[in-house]
């Protein structure tokens, strides 16, 4: 038998519905405001280069911050640091309320940039509550949550606007939303949950190609008290540091690579959809930019209603997470495929329908099969090293679309495609060692 598996008590319970609004209420805000900021920027006498080196140095703090975040979340705990970072972000979206300048406007994106890290905080703390069955439809249902605020915060947002100072009003309530949200985090009710936190052992973690993965790693239960250990609370700060930077390096250098390319590969494969899309319809289909929003909208609606869908899928799939994952991957692969070459508008509605569900699916499965194959590392650190990965693929997205549209218009989600189906045949080779790993742990759970 494995190690015992923390249950869904009903403080727990408690525990993932004030999550869920705090996922809401942070993509409601940031969504609020992210429309917004170009404009600003050009109203404040940026040049398109000027607001462009803003935007690349968000996402390098982004890529660098992420992983050392979450790593740091595992050492002084969910709490703490989830209230740090909502804390210090709202610091950062009150000063684009008063940023007057551009050099007020930079300095305000620095700690947006180092400490929005509060969705990856709150999904490493659901990992910690629910047990591995219950894994995927309980991100499933936080991701739908979160979603729902993406999808009505830029309506607000947008209606803000047209008002006299609008940017600044949006900006001031964004920044009350987020001590709104760091005060329930506070209030959250307190709960003594029984978490398995993972040692590596000495060798290589494997993953359960040539031995079972119990024998690469050591496990023991400790007592964690709110999402806070209370053997770490104490912990001087350049204990934290050097303890943060060994459990990145430790995933780093795990054995955990041919994962994260695959999340790196469909996270650039998706991107690549969306990065000329607007421009695509209207040059394929003359659309304006308005049907174009309906339809973005439509796409994100559904996303968000099919992570309320994981649960049922996970037990049709008899929690198989690998399987779930290589299916939704091939559906992403068809659905992009299509949407490149489609003749008719009602083939793109049709892929982009398909494409919602594929990728809100993909982005759960993926995560919890990082969380299920390197549990020895902590969820804190897997999540923030999967979101710098991401990351990464941000940053190479604008350059590898901009060549693709050279070709065509179409060239973008062409060169989307054949990078999903790059991930799917690296999947494929490593089945043995997903499926073997991820399926037999819950088998035994």
């Amino acid at each position: 038998m494995g190690a015992a598996e923390p249950t869904s008590t009903p403080n727990g319970r408690g525990l993932q519905q004030y999550l869920h609004v705090v996922g809401f209420l942070d993509l409601f805000g940031v969504s609020m405001v992210v429309p917004l900021l170009n404009h600003h920027m050009k109203s404040l006498g940026a040049s398109p280069t000027t607001a462009g080196i803003i935007g690349s140095c968000y996402g390098i703090l982004q890529l660098f911050s992420s992983s050392v975040v979450g790593s740091w979340s595992d050492i002084v705990g969910r709490r703490y640091s989830l209230i740090a970072c909502i804390v210090i972000s709202a610091l950062g979206y009150g000063l684009l309320g008063v940023s007057i300048n551009i050099y007020i406007y930079a300095i305000a994106r620095i700690p947006v940039g180092i400490f929005k890290h509060s969705l990856s905080i709150s999904k490493a703390f659901l990992s910690d509550l629910a047990c591995e069955k219950e894994r995927p439809h309980v991100m499933g249902r936080f991701n739908a949550a979160s979603s729902m605020g993406f999808i009505l915060g830029p309506v607000v947002g947008g209606y803000l606007a047209e008002l006299q100072g609008g940017f600044y009003m949006t900006s001031l309530i964004c920044t009350v939303i987020f001590i709104i949200n760091a005060g329930l985090v506070w209030i959250m009710p307190q709960t003594e949950e029984k978490l398995n936190i993972s040692a590596p052992s000495d060798s290589s973690v494997n993953l359960g190609i040539n031995q079972p993965p119990d024998s690469t790693m050591r496990s023991h239960s400790l007592q964690e008290d709110d999402g806070k250990k209370p053997n770490n609370a104490t912990q001087t700060v350049w204990g934290q540091l050097i303890s943060v930077f060994r459990k990145v390096t430790g995933v780093a250098f795990s054995e955990m690579w041919d994962i994260f390319l695959v999340r790196l590969l469909m996270a650039i494969s998706v991107m690549l959809y969306y990065s000329n899309f607007a421009l695509a319809m209207e040059e394929r289909f003359h659309m304006t930019p308005r049907m174009t929003g309906f339809l973005i909208s439509y796409g994100s609606t559904l996303g968000a209603l099919a992570g309320f869908s994981l649960g049922p899928l996970s037990r049709l799939y008899q929690y198989n997470i690998y399987t779930m994952l290589l299916h939704s991957s091939v559906l992403t692969f068809f659905s992009i495929l299509v949407y490149s070459v489609a003749p008719k508008m009602w083939i793109v509605m049709l892929s982009s329908t398909f494409l919602a569900f594929s990728t809100s699916i993909g982005r759960t499965c993926i995560v919890d099969l990082e969380l299920t194959l390197g549990e020895q590392h902590g969820s804190g650190t897997l999540i923030g090293v999967g979101q710098s990965v991401t990351s990464v693929g941000r940053i190479l997205v604008p350059l590898l679309s901009g060549i693709a549209q050279e070709y065509s218009p179409c060239g973008p989600p062409q060169l989307g495609a054949v990078l999903a189906l790059a991930s799917i045949f690296l999947m494929y080779k490593s089945k043995l060692g997903y499926s073997y790993s991820s399926h037999k742990k819950l088998k035994e759970a």
